[in-house]
């Protein structure tokens, strides 16, 4: 099963669609699981912020959302999310696949609270696979699509400074509040795991005076904006992945026990 964190706009269009509500030792999921099929691949469904968009940033349950996803037997997640620019060249409407993430959010990050301590690797968060598979699709439906960047993670709810921006400019590409912990607990979960950072505005640090400061409306037309080619690209991506992985993902613990 491939779960699939994205809003009504794109579960409507399942097949044979079941909503499933899922309690987990983590409490409840942002939403109820929406389970149907694309074609032959059943996918699971998990409105991240709520089904009335209801959830910040910070208050979304993400290990729930992980752990439900888990227990209903998903393997690789795909995660659309919509990013600030912190590079002139990476303009609002372009796509980006991350490969890497920097973390400034403060949040519950991790499964493994008691024995046995565990230690995951996050050297190579994303998951090659997936990772590949939405670059080749993006290019085929000529798409501008970048295909690396590391992505800033904030706490928010609140947009960066100027100076804030500034910073994260030198050490990011894009920025974000919602993949940490999200990225990292599906590593925890041995799922795979890929975004598709839908880039909706320049951040606030960049230095152009022509460049408004960011808004949340600016943000949430930008992605209105953009979401059928987000659906289309997520879609046309699911018949391309295979049953079988190849990657590290799915053994992500074997080393990180003592």
């Amino acid at each position: 099963m491939i779960g699939i964190f994205g809003g009504s706009g794109f579960y409507s269009l399942l097949d044979n669609a079941e909503v499933i509500q899922r309690e987990t030792p983590f409490g409840m999921p942002s939403s109820p699981v929406t389970v149907g099929t694309i074609g032959r691949q059943e996918v699971a469904f998990i409105a991240r912020h709520g089904p009335q968009h209801e959830l910040p940033p910070h208050k979304i349950p993400y290990r729930a959302n992980l752990y439900a996803f888990k227990e209903l037997g998903v393997s690789r997640v795909i995660a659309p999310s919509a990013v600030g620019s912190l590079k002139k060249e990476i303009e609002p409407g372009h796509f980006l696949v991350p490969d890497q993430f920097i973390n400034f959010s403060s949040r519950e990050d991790t499964f493994f609270n008691e024995m046995p301590v565990t230690h995951v690797s996050a050297a190579d968060p994303y998951c090659p696979e997936l990772r590949k598979i939405i670059i080749e699709m993006a290019k085929s439906l000529n798409f501008v699509v970048h295909e690396k960047g590391t992505v800033v993670v904030i706490n928010g709810p609140r947009f960066a400074t100027r100076q804030e921006s500034s910073f994260y400019s030198t050490l990011g590409d894009v920025i974000n509040m919602t993949q940490y912990p999200e990225v990292i607990l599906a590593r925890e979960m041995e799922m795979c795991y890929a975004n598709i950072s839908l880039v909706t505005d320049y951040d606030a640090g960049l230095k152009d005076a022509s460049m408004k400061p960011v808004s949340a409306q600016n943000v949430g037309e930008k992605f209105k904006e953009n979401n059928e080619k987000l659906r289309r690209l997520i879609f046309d991506c699911i018949p391309n992945i295979t049953a079988a992985r190849e990657c590290n993902c799915k053994n992500a613990l074997e080393s990180a026990r003592f």
